[in-house]
């Protein structure tokens, strides 16, 4: 049978016929529209009542068509002086933009945009009030111009039109009204301000955008106060909820808080602006003069540890962030640095021999033939014992290392009541400042050796903050007290504040007797012509005196440095002598050059002012009430 009349009988079998081909295509037709429409119905009910399609919130993105929200900053915490002087803040910086889309129109179609006919008028305002040159401005406006004559909807005007101070934004504003000109517009960025420059720059520390490519995330500390105390500056970001236009705009009347923002604390610290402006002038210029590695100072309260004034060389301006480059020393050398003190190490050794009994002021000691020996080491005095028989009370104020060996043997052959003191003294341990990075320092091993050189500032690391601590033991009849550099917290919102305390660490190292032989012994440092290290070259008008200086090896590759001025110079000054209000300790280490009289050119014009001041606030308290 054919092809042909097979599909012939196949048609006839299933009766197919255009009649019949319609019935069932209406039949197929109708069930279909029928099923669809219970299918619709049934998807169009689950819709209404889940709210949701494909897993998206119908009324979430309904909600996201006609309300909006933003984010409220919380305002940074202020840093201030011990008297409430800013030392650092928050403020807003901006940066300029032009916008030449002329859809941009206000009421009645006014024209909002930069138009080509002002360009000219517009890069002579920038020349006249930002770091652009007329020429710049020119070329950004006409950059925004294409070929074809059409234009971008808005152009920015590079680095030069950014960190543009809230009184340079009104002057741009006052001139565009003034020459009937319109198109420039400003964005908000927050900024930080630090009116004092360089001042305690790496105590303070800076702080940076959260996020380099999102200046609304806000600012994050970096280095410092800034740092440690990032969570109680921040505050908490709020929140607020408005509906929306179709161009995304508020709505008048519809804004609402959802969370209303936590502004971060102030934290007033213990730092005495006037003082510690002119440690910071000091010190420029013996920088200059001397040109060391780097330096620091300190100056605290005796009785209290409160720091008047802190500060190290090379340091930087953190508002305008000048200084800080591939040479900037990235840390606070007053706590994360650790170095070997030389001879300011000797008041310790000298005050636990006291303490032990060891100590006869009047008696002399024996300078061996060659030095002392120790081990295979061989110790040797500044002069090599050429000033004659020393007395112990000399060996202080001439700074003998001799002397000290001698004292330290005396108290135990094995070092171990000396190494007990230095952990008496806090050496070896934290002073738990809460500054980033603070260094433990490092005891000597238990090698006696090494235990004996550390009795004269070798073989033993500290810290500026140790140094500062165990100095308040002999300044405070023995009883040591912990560095403090914040004066108090205050939550602006509740007016709560959190005050600190000063801070006893541990029991009386030595009696208030022993303390005050070695402030005594100290005064001869200064004042002593025959047996002073440092006769007659730190003085305050009116006081004595209680000093100490240090020139301390340095440790290189291949052992101690041997360069001429590769030392560690020191002073500790405590003041009066006789009842120290005020500790300062200076250090300038690796100096191309160096005098006797280097660290005085701080210490003496800083220590006259402090006194000066001293003075004056006890003559208020002194005056009766009218």
């Amino acid at each position: 049978m054919s092809i042909k009349n097979k599909i012939k009988n196949f048609v006839k079998k299933k009766n197919l016929n255009p009649m019949n081909n319609r019935k069932k295509v209406g039949i197929i037709l109708f069930a279909t529209s029928i099923g669809l429409f219970f299918l619709f119905a049934f998807r169009l009910t689950y819709i209404v009542a889940v709210g949701k399609v494909a897993g998206v919130s119908l009324p979430e993105k309904t909600a996201n068509l006609y309300q909006g929200s933003s984010v409220v900053k919380a305002k940074r915490g202020s840093i201030l002086d011990r008297n409430g002087q800013v030392i650092a803040e928050d403020a807003t910086s901006y940066s300029v933009y032009a916008i030449l889309s002329e859809t941009y129109l206000g009421e009645e179609n006014k024209k909002l945009y930069a138009q080509k006919k002002d360009f000219q008028t517009l890069a002579e305002i920038l020349d006249r009030n930002t770091e652009l040159t007329k020429d710049e401005a020119l070329g950004f406006l006409n950059k925004g111009v294409n070929e074809d004559g059409t234009v971008k909807f808005q152009v920015e005007f590079g680095n030069k039109g950014k960190n543009i101070t809230l009184e340079t934004r009104q002057k741009i504003e006052e001139e565009l009204k003034q020459n009937k000109v319109v198109g420039l517009y400003f964005e908000g960025h927050p900024a930080r301000i630090y009116p004092n420059g360089v001042f305690a720059s790496h105590f303070i520390g800076y702080t940076d955008s959260a996020d380099a490519e999102d200046d609304s995330k806000g600012l994050i500390g970096k280095m410092g106060l800034e740092e440690s105390y990032n969570d109680i500056l921040s505050g908490q970001d709020g929140k607020i909820e408005y509906e929306k236009d179709v161009y995304g705009n508020p709505l008048p009347g519809t804004v609402a808080n959802e969370k209303k923002a936590v502004d971060g604390k102030d934290i007033y610290t213990t730092l005495d602006s006037r003082i510690q402006s002119q440690l910071e002038i000091l010190l420029d210029p013996v920088v200059e003069e001397f040109k060391p590695e780097d330096m620091t100072a300190m100056l605290m309260k005796a009785k209290t540890g409160e720091i008047l004034a802190m500060s190290q060389r090379p340091s930087f301006n953190p508002e305008t962030k000048e200084g800080l480059n591939d040479k900037t020393v990235w840390r606070n050398i007053l706590v994360e640095d650790k170095f070997e003190p030389g001879s300011t190490m000797k008041l310790f050794t000298a005050a636990a021999a006291i303490q032990e009994g060891k100590f006869s002021p009047n008696t002399t000691f024996a300078y061996p033939a060659g030095g002392y020996k120790l081990d295979d080491r061989t110790v040797n005095d500044h002069d090599f014992g050429a000033v004659g028989p020393l007395t112990f009370r000399q060996a202080i104020s001439w700074s003998s290392n001799v002397g000290m060996l001698t004292l330290e043997q005396a108290m135990d052959p094995t070092g171990q009541i000396w190494k007990s003191y230095l952990e008496k003294f806090g050496f070896g341990k934290s002073t738990n400042s809460g500054l980033a990075g603070e260094s433990a320092g490092e005891l000597p091993g238990d090698n006696w050796v090494d235990i004996a050189m550390s009795s004269f500032g070798q073989a033993v690391s500290v810290t500026n903050f140790q140094m500062m601590q165990a100095y308040t033991a002999i300044a405070n009849d023995g009883s040591m007290v912990k560095p403090q550099y914040i004066s108090k917290i205050v939550d602006k919102d509740t007016g709560e504040e959190k005050v600190t305390q000063t801070e006893k660490v541990g029991q009386p190292v030595i009696t208030p007797q022993a303390a005050n032989d070695i402030r005594t012994y100290m005064v001869d440092t200064v004042e002593d012509p025959n047996y002073g290290i440092a006769y007659d070259v730190y003085k305050v008008p009116g006081y004595h005196v209680a000093a100490k200086t240090g020139t301390a090896q340095i440790t290189g590759e291949n052992g101690y440095m041997a360069g001429l001025t590769d030392y560690t110079y020191s002073v500790v000054e405590m003041v009066p002598a006789d009842n120290p209000e005020y500790i300062l300790y200076l250090t300038m280490k690796k100096p191309q050059t160096y005098t006797r009289e280097a660290l005085a050119k701080i210490a003496n014009p800083l220590m006259k002012l402090v006194m000066e001041s001293m003075d004056s606030e006890s003559t208020k308290i002194a005056e009766p009430e009218k």
